[in-house]
């Protein structure tokens, strides 16, 4: 399994792919997508995959053609540990410690300047859009702009320059006017640690006076921790037309552990903890006016990563997650376990806890008198249940939609409607994929796409021009082998039919991403 932990390469100038199939007339843009790339500079190595250095590449599609280009992000991280020729900066599963050869006062300041950590700035999850700048993200406060085109950086911005937070979300919404919604963690330094959702309008890059985008963020509102030393962590949250759904979950931020982490020898990871004995609630939050429901809604202890959708119908609001029953996961990704042979890594993994794609129903209006035991879930086409407790507030449990899909992809157009399809990554035995997989929520039935020593990327779903189905349109997503032999290569998937259209291979090296997104051809020139 090298091939998922082995440095990467720069393609810095486009390559044109050899077309399989044909490639849609229409299909005009460039998918631009981010993942760890470099695992080990000079003697040093990472020791989590999600420590490597971010690796941005691109496909452009244009009249019937495909090209290829990649570049690291040239981030401050970057540029101090190639600079020094050794890992320099602290990543979430690498504590990296001063040079044993700096003298005693260097060593001190080190010390010190980590008891509040000022957080690295390797943006390697994925791409997200703010005004019409894009930036390569992680979840940290530093985000680095760069030009989807070129894939050039342009430079870093700092969300605490703009609004008090620590920590925010790689994966935003974006409403239909072309707004931008994120959520974020203000920890230390801020006054009385809190969850923020804030809001960056669509019109918010200012050219002429050369303002950032988050110049003109606006706080959407605050939520407090229900505990001020064990802050939920999230990955993402959900939306719908009036609300922000925000899962706060049993997995958790241990802030103490966090401070001292650098002085105990322990990782930023080793400061997650799952609390198997809490339980999750569910905050709803009118986007609009930034009030909560005041209904308290909860349900059993989970680790949720990503939200598939959210959307709401006849007095509810419905949401869909992939949870995990335990924090194990994270455990998967260490290099150490990535350098076993299929079948070790196979046999001890077995217990670890799938992906499940769950249902949630929320009912948003809660009459107090209803008697204890109710299911106040009136939906017809699910089993979720919401049902009243003697304290007056709602006990949630979930409607199962599937095992084993992790990476989810919607046609965007649906976000925060009432959708039926979603695309994925089917995960099974590895935390790397090997199939393709589109759920239809409706028939609980699902469709695959693979094939021999192929591992996929998340399928990004592109519609056609004009498009009124859900699933008319294409599945994009970056194949890697783990034959030498074989090149990488661009697949294009009928996303009706889940059949191969066209695949763009190309004569370079691919690598193992995360996320992104595709920008139409008028907005990526």
């Amino acid at each position: 399994m090298q091939v998922f932990y082995q440095n990467g390469k720069e393609t810095p100038e486009p390559v044109k792919a050899k077309i399989s199939g044909t490639v849609p007339d229409w299909l005009q843009g460039t998918l631009v997508r981010n993942g760890p790339g470099m695992f080990s500079v000079g003697d040093t190595a990472y020791k989590h995959w999600f420590d490597g250095m971010s690796l941005l590449h691109s496909f452009t599609f244009k009249d019937g053609d495909v090209y290829y280009r990649s570049k690291f992000l040239k981030s401050d991280t970057f540029k101090k540990n190639t600079g020094a020729n050794r890992i320099v900066v602290s990543e979430f599963g690498t504590m990296v410690y001063p040079d044993p050869c700096k003298n005693i006062f260097s060593k001190a300041f080190t010390y010190l300047s980590n008891a509040i950590p000022d957080f690295t700035d390797n943006g390697l999850v994925s791409i997200i859009r703010y005004g019409e700048d894009y930036y390569a993200a992680s979840e940290v406060n530093y985000i680095n702009q760069i030009d989807p085109h070129t894939l050039e950086t342009v430079g870093r911005v700092n969300y605490r320059n703009h609004i008090a937070l620590n920590l925010a979300t790689a994966h935003p919404h974006y409403d239909e006017e072309g707004n931008t919604y994120n959520m974020g963690t203000a920890i230390m330094g801020f006054g009385r640690p809190k969850y923020m959702i804030f809001k960056v309008p669509a019109n918010a890059s200012d050219k002429y006076n050369k303002k950032p985008d988050l110049s003109k963020v606006e706080k959407v509102c605050s939520i407090p921790f229900r505990s001020a030393l064990y802050p939920s962590y999230f990955h993402s949250f959900g939306m719908t037309e009036n609300y922000i759904v925000f899962v706060d979950q049993a997995f958790k931020l241990d802030i103490l552990g966090l401070a001292t982490a650098y002085f105990r020898g322990v990782n930023w990871g080793g400061c997650l903890k799952f609390d198997k004995n809490d339980v999750t609630v569910f905050h709803l939050i009118n986007r609009k006016t930034g009030k909560a429901v005041s209904t308290k809604f909860y349900g059993d202890p989970f680790v949720v990563f990503h939200h598939i959708n959210a959307y709401e119908e006849n007095g509810h609001v419905v949401f869909d997650l992939i949870t995990y029953k335990d924090s194990n996961l994270y455990d998967m990704f260490y290099i150490d376990n990535l350098k076993q042979d299929t079948e070790k890594f196979i046999e001890s993994h077995k217990i670890f806890s799938p992906p499940v794609c769950q249902r949630f129903a929320l009912p948003i209006t809660v009459e107090k008198d209803t008697p204890v035991g109710t299911n106040l879930v009136t939906l017809e086409d699910t089993t979720a249940k919401a049902v009243m407790q003697k304290d007056c507030s709602v006990f949630c449990s979930p409607d199962l939609l599937l095992v084993g899909l992790e990476l989810p992809q919607i046609n965007y157009k649906f976000n925060a409607k009432k959708y039926r399809y979603f695309y994925g990554s089917r995960v099974e035995w590895s935390p790397h994929p090997n199939k393709i997989a589109k759920v239809d929520i409706v028939t609980r039935t699902h469709k695959e796409w693979s094939s021999e020593e192929c591992y996929p990327s998340e399928p990004i779903f592109v519609a056609s021009p004009g498009a009124v189905e859900e699933d008319d349109g294409v599945l994009l997503s970056s194949i890697v082998s783990l034959n030498p032999a074989k090149n990488p290569f661009m697949l294009i998937l009928d996303a009706k039919t889940m059949e191969e259209i066209a695949r763009a291979e190309v004569d370079a090296s691919f690598h193992m991403d995360l996320h992104g997104c595709f920008i139409p051809r008028k907005d990526s020139n």
